[in-house]
């Protein structure tokens, strides 16, 4: 299937994900100018990102169960609802306590409903089984096109106005999130071989099937390392480039190529997903990263060595996501999709949450991110490895036949 036959629903999901991704991947160059407004010490954001996204991956398989059940259109009006209040609210803050509320669980809330779990959930509903990786890889890929695009535009607005501003002017920008999703309709292929039918799965056959198999476990783990690679990365980057004394626009312009690369590296591995194991595709990738994480921390810092290493690591910022739905996908089927890699994606926020929260807790304490940095290549090597034992053959169900 051309990406170009691909149905509507598809490119709906793309432009809210460019839009709620862009603005997430964003908040990384707010560090310095709320800690500053506020005089805290970097933790304090750190604590507040992390909490988002612990709450972003707590809130998932909630929300999940909620649009298999109601449909995406309602979870994603909710969601870009309290994403808008909560980044209005984050702009009139006069207190730390209050970023919390608004940049911690509204946020966090308002990303489970408009992110990939959603949008990947109702994708899967309408492209057949055997293009699903290649999908995902395209709304993953383009997807990633906003944090090229809002990443600058932060950038821009912060230099020409202030930091309430640019958080105002990206709840005014999640309007368009609902807009996207009224248009949204989904109505499953049928997949079911001629004559033979699946019998119905209940959720809670359909969890108690997941939490039976090994393998989902180990797809759980591996996400682990993904969320806390990418969020230490994207929250701290910044600040440890500065710290370097390089130019306030080189950390923008490492995010945006991370954001760019992201793009052709998503759907290059959602299709290395489609036509090989994908197991062995996820292996490749966080060896990859493994390798772009050494190199880094041991060549000099330069402008030039910071926008390689966000080419290099955006090749392989989010290859995980086709992958890792794809193969949830393969092994247990669309219709409770939503759900299960909600609870996946639960276990990455976990993740998230350490990464963004601990890289502030070992600067504060070290004076240094070096510690935190090595951490992220030994994780790299353990996710390579925790994949290979998987089995990705699609569970066997009693089969009935059509009289």
């Amino acid at each position: 299937m051309s990406i170009f036959r691909f149905p509507l629903l598809v490119w709906l999901g793309i432009g809210i994900l460019i839009i709620s991704l862009g603005i997430r991947q964003s908040f990384g160059i707010f560090m310095m100018p709320i800690t500053d407004t506020f005089q805290s010490g970097r933790e304090f954001f750190s604590l507040a990102i992390a909490l988002q996204n612990l709450l972003f991956g707590l809130f998932q398989p909630f929300v999940g169960i909620a649009a298999d059940k109601y449909g995406a259109k309602r979870i994603i009006t909710l969601g870009g609802l309290a994403y808008a209040l909560g980044l209005y609210l984050t702009s009139m803050a006069t207190g730390t306590g209050v970023l919390y509320i608004s940049m911690g669980v509204l946020i966090g809330l308002g990303l489970s409903a408009t992110s990939y779990v959603i949008v990947l959930g109702a994708v899967a509903k309408v492209v057949p089984a055997e293009h699903t990786a290649k999908a995902f890889g395209l709304t993953t890929a383009m997807g990633s096109f906003g944090m090229f695009a809002v990443i600058p535009g932060a950038q821009s607005l912060l230099a020409n106005y202030d930091w309430q501003t640019a958080m105002q002017v990206f709840a005014m920008c999640c309007t368009l999130m609902i807009a996207f999703a009224v248009f949204m309709k989904t109505a499953a292929p049928s997949s079911a071989s001629a004559g033979q039918t699946e019998p119905e799965q209940t959720l809670k056959e359909a969890m108690a099937e997941a939490f039976r198999h090994p393998g989902y476990w180990l797809i759980h783990a591996g996400f682990f390392v993904c969320g806390f690679q990418v969020m230490f990365i994207a929250t701290h980057l910044p600040s440890y480039i500065a710290d370097k004394g390089l130019p306030g626009n080189t950390a923008a312009m490492a995010l945006a190529y991370v954001g760019i690369f992201n793009i052709f590296g998503s759907y290059f591995w959602g299709l290395m997903g489609d036509r090989f194991n994908k197991r062995y595709v996820m292996t490749t990738l966080y060896m990859m990263r493994a390798v772009v994480l050494t190199l880094f921390i041991t060549v000099p810092l330069t402008t030039h060595t910071a926008t390689l290493f966000g080419a290099a690591i955006g090749f392989c910022w989010l290859g995980t996501v086709p992958l890792t739905s794809g193969l949830v996908r393969q092994i247990f089927g669309a219709r409770y999709m939503s759900t299960l890699y909600g609870l996946v994606f639960f276990t990455h926020q976990i993740g998230s949450f350490i990464g963004a929260w601990v890289g502030g807790r070992v600067f504060d304490y070290y004076g240094s991110y070096e510690p935190i940095w090595w951490t992220t290549v030994v994780l790299a090597i353990a996710a390579a490895l925790i994949h290979l034992p998987i089995n990705d053959k699609p569970v066997v169900r009693p089969v009935l036949q059509n009289t």
